[in-house]
């Protein structure tokens, strides 16, 4: 069984652990009516992706 051989330094734990933050969804627009959209989803507002109507979206 693999044991560590010495105790890990704080500055090495930490350096670690920098990416463990959460970040933000990023967010792009709908090139058909400009409502914010995540990236490779279906807009919510007026059902477009990618130009393409692929959804019909019920008021």
């Amino acid at each position: 069984m693999a044991v560590p051989k010495r105790k890990t330094s704080r500055q090495r734990r930490d350096k670690r652990r920098a990416n463990h933050s959460i970040a933000a969804t990023r967010m792009g627009r709908c090139p058909s009516c400009g409502s914010p959209v995540r990236p490779h989803h279906v807009c919510g507002v007026c059902g477009n992706y990618r130009g393409t109507k692929v959804v019909e979206i019920e008021p």
